[in-house]
């Protein structure tokens, strides 16, 4: 099928190139690029069509995501991360996806899903609290998702949740100084005693079970996927698209090089040269093909309405992790290749390298634990995730 958000996409993307260099240096991203990939789709791919969404395959969100990640990978990570919570507000009651885009279907969505807050059981509801980091692109949206622990009687504990806010009871903190990344703005989220309906919070076990409210009234395949392919798959996305791009600008930045050293000579005529970006390219690509293959599946079981076998989703978790590992291979191979003029700041490979290796220390892409989770359910030990 032809992705016709990724031809808007592709006019887009010599612009956002352009503006990399501005992105890195200023932390944030101009309000123009957000504006231009609302107007091309990005963000409703995944959105229910009740709401003016497209209900896409995920398969051809996430190759949008690698395209606007390899020409900046800021702003393909900002896109990637509120592109999913369209996805994610899907699951929720019908309620809470009216409050959201009733009004204007082009509402953004916030995340920072790390149980840091407080849930305190009220009448109606829940009463929250709590500081959380890393909520790229914040600025952009008038809601958040939220994570938060359920407190009980004796101040312990007793379920986590995801909960979903308003700006108006929030506060944003500029805080966001990091080594890569740095254009994504993933500031910190302050919630002080804001009231959550119970329309407005999920447990985050019965996500991973499949038994979301959202279904009733969103009852295609796509919300039939789990959380643990869907938004994993989309963090990888963008690093693998990072490393994509790193790659593309290697080869066309070292066509015209002439060697300094080691007897000079075109860089290009180097055998350890051509060796590196053969090596890059496929990582690369079996990192693309092994994600791809695994949500098409995932997707396929979905759509014939039938239970998703947990060895897939193993294998889902599997191989994006090593996805994510097999990019950051990529970019150190072309990195270290590069010579001493890949060191200066601004350059277009290390920044690359910068914002790839940034987006691999996502709790999503922790590849020990992923890995040590296959393989329990290989050999057949119980596995309880909500990432999975």
């Amino acid at each position: 099928m032809k992705n016709e958000v990724l031809g808007s996409v592709r006019g887009l993307l010599p612009g956002i190139a352009e503006r990399a260099r501005s992105v890195d240096e200023k932390g944030r991203i101009p309000a123009e690029t957000v504006r231009d990939l609302t107007a091309a789709g990005v963000f409703r791919m995944l959105q229910p069509t009740r709401y003016g969404g497209a209900e896409d395959d995920p398969v051809a969100f996430y190759e949008v995501i690698r395209a606007i990640s390899g020409a900046c990978g800021s702003t393909g990570w900002v896109a990637a991360v509120l592109g999913v919570h369209s996805w994610h507000l899907g699951l929720f009651a019908d309620e809470a996806q009216q409050e959201v885009w009733g009004a204007d279907p082009d509402t953004l969505i916030a995340s920072s899903y790390a149980p840091i807050g407080r849930l305190t059981p009220v009448d109606g509801g829940f009463e929250v609290s709590g500081r959380w980091s890393f909520s790229s692109g914040c600025e952009f949206a008038d809601w958040a998702l939220i994570g938060a622990l359920v407190v009980g009687a004796e101040g312990r504990p007793v379920d986590f949740m995801t909960v979903l806010i308003p700006r108006t009871d929030y506060e944003i903190r500029e805080v966001w100084d990091s080594m890569g990344l740095r254009g994504t703005a993933s500031d910190d989220i302050v919630v002080e005693r804001a009231f959550i309906p119970a329309h407005r919070a999920m447990r985050n076990f019965e996500q991973a079970q499949l038994r979301n409210p959202g279904r009733k009234v969103n009852p295609g395949p796509l919300y039939r996927m789990p959380f643990g392919t869907i938004f994993t798959s989309t963090v990888a996305a963008s690093v693998i698209g990072m490393a994509a791009g790193c790659h593309d600008l290697y080869v066309a930045k070292m066509q015209d090089r002439i060697r300094l050293s080691l007897g000079g000579g075109r860089f290009v005529e180097d055998q350890f040269a051509q060796v590196a970006v053969a090596r890059a390219a496929s990582e690369i690509d079996a990192a693309i093909l092994q994600t791809d293959r695994n949500v098409r599946e995932i997707h396929e079981y979905a759509v014939r309405n039938e239970k998703i076998p947990m060895e897939l989703r193993l294998r889902a978790r599997r191989d994006q992790v090593r996805g994510t590992e097999r990019a950051i291979q990529a970019i150190d191979i072309l990195f270290k290749t590069a010579g001493g003029n890949s060191l200066h700041r601004g350059n277009v490979i290390e920044r690359a390298w910068r914002d790839a290796h940034a987006g691999s220390v996502h709790v999503a892409n922790d590849v020990e634990h992923a890995l040590s989770m296959y393989g329990r359910g290989v050999f057949g030990l119980k596995v309880e995730d909500n990432l999975v």
